[in-house]
């Protein structure tokens, strides 16, 4: 599963906060946030850093070529 999907689920869970609390706080509909956590490959990057940005995080580029 996704790596991203992992955290916000775990995060929010940690938290102790409904989906739809947390997509209120982030600023996002709960839709978005349902298939955010549903691992859903076609969003919006920047309502996924909206979400992320609540834990302290963003979408960032990471160097596949790791030798």
């Amino acid at each position: 599963m996704n790596s991203i999907v992992l955290f916000v689920k775990e995060r929010r869970k940690t938290l102790k906060l409904s989906q739809e609390e947390l997509a209120f706080k982030a600023g996002v509909g709960l839709r978005f946030l349902r298939e955010l956590e549903r691992g859903k490959t076609t969003l919006r990057l920047d309502k996924v850093n909206q979400v992320l940005e609540l834990f302290g995080k963003q979408v960032g580029v990471i160097d596949l070529s790791r030798e």
